[in-house]
C-alpha cells in the first residue's frame, strides 16, 4: 500500500521546496535549513516535555496553536537558542520576521527551530545574511541539503519518503530528522520535519502525528537525556487534492505509512547515536498492560549497564532482567524468558539456556534484537537503543570545544 522512495526527502512531496546552506553559525558545515510549501499547510507539532524549553520551540508551539496554516520552517544548527531568556525569544521572533519578509508570506506562517549549544545568543547578523542567501536557493532537489544542514553531532543524513496508494490516487509523505545525543523519549535532542501533499484537517493531523510519534520517536534512547529544543512538525499542503478522513481505510493506510517514515527516522537517530556501533531492538512481550511493557522497554533501553554489556558483546542477561525489575512494572521474575534474536538465553524458572559463543556472535552484529517475555499478560511494546562506547564520552566531553 506504500513504497519507500529512493533518496526520498521532504521535497519528494508535491509543492515542497527546501535548501540547506553554510551561513557561518558553525565553523564550516551546513547550518541553516529552510523548508517551504507553495501552498498553505495545516500544521501539527509535538514538543519536548523538558521543563526547560528553548525560545524557538516556545515560539513554534504558540504559532502552530494560534494559526490555521503554515508555509515554512526555518532551522539553524550549531546554536540551540536555549536558556537565553526574553532576548533569545526576541531573536527567534526576528528570525521568523526576516524569513517571512524574504518569502513574502505572513510572519505567523513561519515556524522556527534551533539545535546546538545551550546558553548562547544567536549571531543575528549571520542569521540575517543566511536567510537572504537561502531563500533564492529553494528548490525541489534541496531536501537532502536541508537534512544535512540540521545536523549537529550526527554523522549521517536522516531522510525518507514514501508514496502511498489510496482509494482515489497517490499521496506522498517525506521527512528529515536529526539527532545523535541527548536522546530519550518525550522527544530528546532531536528534530523531525515531515511533509505530505494529502488534504488533512488540523485536528486529524495532530491525531495522526501523536499516534506516529508514540510508536517511533518516543520509543528510542541513546543516553536517557531529554533536551530543550526537541520537536516534530508535520505539514500537510493538500497539493494532491486527496483527503484523509477519520475512520476510513485511507486513514489506516496513511497512518501506517506515516508511522513507517517516523520509525525509520527514529531508528536512524539511534543507529547514529553518539559513538554508537550497534542498533538494538528491544521487544517486550506479554506484559500485563501496554504501559508496563513500555516501562520495561524504557528501563532496558536506558540502562548504562545493559548498553555497556552490548558494546562488549557480553551476554549478561542478569543486567537485562535487573533493568526490567527496576522499571516499576508488575511481573513475576521467575516467569521471564530472554532471547537474543531467536537464541534462548534465559527460560522460565530461571533455567539457563545460554550458549556463550552463539550469544557473543549475535551481540557482535551491527543490528540484533533482545526479546524479553514477561509471561504476565498479552501486551507488547518495541523500543530501539544502542550501545555505549568510549567515543560517546569523548564526543560529549569535547562538545563545546
Amino acid at each position: 500500500m506504500f513504497q519507500f522512495i529512493e533518496n526520498g526527502s521532504v521535497t519528494s512531496v508535491k509543492g515542497i521546496k527546501a535548501a540547506g546552506i553554510f551561513s557561518g553559525i558553525k565553523r564550516k558545515r551546513k547550518d541553516l535549513a529552510l523548508i517551504f510549501s507553495d501552498y498553505p499547510c495545516t500544521a501539527a507539532g509535538t514538543y519536548t516535555l523538558n521543563k526547560v524549553q528553548a525560545a524557538p520551540l516556545l515560539l513554534t508551539k504558540a504559532t502552530v496553536a494560534k494559526n490555521d496554516f503554515a508555509r515554512a520552517v526555518l532551522v539553524n544548527s550549531g546554536n540551540a537558542n536555549a536558556c537565553t531568556g526574553e532576548a533569545g525569544y526576541n531573536d527567534a521572533l526576528q528570525m521568523q520576521k526576516w524569513c517571512a519578509e524574504k518569502l513574502n508570506i505572513k510572519q505567523e506562517e513561519v515556524l522556527i527551530a534551533s539545535t546546538g549549544v545551550i546558553g548562547q545568543r544567536l549571531p543575528m547578523d549571520t542569521i540575517k545574511k543566511g536567510i537572504d542567501e537561502i531563500v533564492p536557493q529553494l528548490c525541489v532537489c534541496g531536501g537532502l541539503n536541508a537534512a544535512e544542514a540540521i545536523m549537529t553531532t550526527d554523522t549521517k543524513i536522516k531522510s525518507y519518503a514514501v508514496n502511498i496508494q489510496l482509494k482515489n490516487g497517490t499521496v506522498t509523505i517525506g521527512g528529515i530528522g536529526k539527532g545523535s545525543g541527548m536522546i530519550m523519549p518525550n522527544m530528546a535532542t532531536m528534530l523531525g520535519f515531515i511533509t505530505t501533499d494529502a488534504v488533512i484537517a488540523k485536528p486529524l493531523l495532530h491525531e495522526l502525528l501523536l499516534k506516529s510519534v508514540q510508536k517511533s520517536f518516543n520509543k528510542i534512547s541513546v543516553d536517557g537525556d531529554t533536551s530543550t529544543n526537541d520537536m516534530v512538525v508535520l505539514l500537510a499542503n493538500g497539493a494532491s487534492e486527496i483527503s484523509i478522513e477519520k475512520d476510513t481505510e485511507d486513514y489506516n493506510v496513511f497512518l501506517e505509512a506515516l508511522q513507517a517514515v517516523c520509525i525509520e527516522l527514529a531508528k536512524s537517530i539511534v543507529s547514529d547515536g553518539e559513538g554508537a556501533s550497534k542498533l538494538v531492538t528491544v521487544n517486550v512481550k506479554n506484559a500485563r498492560t501496554y504501559e508496563e511493557a513500555n516501562l520495561v522497554g524504557k528501563s532496558i533501553s536506558n540502562s548504562p549497564l545493559v548498553k555497556t554489556a552490548i558494546y562488549g558483546a557480553d551476554a549478561n542477561w542478569g543486567r537485562i532482567l535487573s533493568a526490567a525489575g527496576n522499571s516499576g512494572a508488575d511481573f513475576e521474575p521467575s516467569k521471564v524468558s530472554i532471547h537474543f534474536n531467536d537464541l534462548p538465553v534465559l527460560l522460565p524458572d530461571y533455567k539457563l539456556a545460554l550458549d556463550e559463543k552463539k550469544a557473543a556472535k549475535i551481540l557482535s552484529q551491527k543490528e540484533f534484537t533482545i526479546n524479553v517475555d514477561l509471561g504476565a499478560g498479552s501486551e507488547n511494546c518495541t523500543w530501539w537503543t544502542c550501545d555505549f562506547t568510549e567515543e560517546y564520552i569523548r564526543i560529549n566531553a569535547d562538545y563545546r570545544t
